[in-house]
């Protein structure tokens, strides 16, 4: 009984954290340690980006939802979330990000001086978004910047300096996530505003908010052919990946419709896992195969 009961309130905290969220960033990182190394790096270096991607990503979710739980509790929404709803007390997930934060500088240090120094910039990101709805619309863009340092840092542990293409791939994701991000919040737009909270939603309206996002895509979608072309790694196989990842995009802004959540969190959600999904199996094709 007591085996179960943890293993009940394990599912829980993944819940809360959104664990299947993972497949936004981590493959983009997986992408990025592939490129810097011209294939696997060493089995160290392998296991401590995962270690550390895994750590911040969750760290910062479960922070995210407890410095939320006040509005998740009012809007109709989201008030079935682990905190508002009862099933996870603030509290746990507050001791949930202090671990995973300690996690995740343990595992930069365990990678090289420069992943070390950098990681509490990646702590301020961290913990930045989670407020970031309270004073500015640009909350969707800090959040794309900050899942961007997921191939950022994994560039920067296998190598240990920057690098164009790295940097190329930062600004995929940036816009990449912002996009979804914006779609997926044209669902709060009245409530946004009733809050006083900021969001591109919520200050642009509807159509305002659609074209901001169809763009961040299209220019993210541009990034992507171009970086096929400026690594010497890639070719075919991974320009046919960008090919089908850009027509999941126009059938995900094709799909929106805030007035349906399951339409929602198909277009803003698991089109977007597919996406990341296509692109990593047709890089590490490229690399490892062909």
């Amino acid at each position: 009984m007591v085996y179960k009961g943890v293993l009940e309130r394990l599912h829980r905290y993944g819940e809360l954290v959104m664990f299947s969220h993972t497949l936004f960033s981590l493959p983009f990182a997986m992408i990025a340690m592939f490129l810097a190394a011209e294939g696997l790096p060493n089995a160290k270096t392998l296991l401590w980006i995962l270690v550390a991607l895994f750590a911040g990503r969750n760290g910062a979710n479960a922070l995210n939802r407890y410095v939320d739980a006040r509005f998740d509790a009012l809007n109709p929404r989201t008030a079935d979330r682990h905190i508002p709803s009862g099933s996870v007390k603030p509290r746990e997930a507050l001791l949930l990000t202090v671990i995973a934060y300690v996690i995740f500088v343990f595992a930069a240090a365990k990678l090289n001086p420069i992943c070390l120094y950098l990681s509490p910039v990646a702590l301020l990101l961290f913990t930045l978004y989670s407020y970031t709805k309270r004073f500015t619309w640009l909350c969707h863009q800090i959040l794309g910047i900050t899942c961007a340092g997921a191939p950022v840092g994994a560039w920067l542990a296998v190598t240990g300096h920057f690098a164009l293409t790295p940097l190329i791939l930062a600004a995929v994701v940036t816009l990449w996530i912002s996009g979804f991000d914006i779609l997926y919040g044209t669902q709060d737009i009245d409530f946004d505003r009733a809050q006083g909270l900021y969001s591109i939603p919520a200050r642009f309206g509807l159509k305002g908010a659609l074209s901001i996002a169809r763009i961040s895509h299209f220019i993210m979608w541009l990034l992507l052919l171009l970086l096929t072309f400026q690594s010497p790694l890639l070719s075919m196989p991974t320009r046919f990946g960008v090919l089908c990842s850009g027509i999941l995009l126009i059938v995900e802004h094709l799909s929106v419709d805030p007035a349906h959540r399951q339409k929602m969190n198909f277009a803003s959600y698991h089109l977007n896992q597919i996406i990341s999904v296509i692109l990593f199996i047709s890089v590490t094709l490229d690399i490892f195969i062909l």
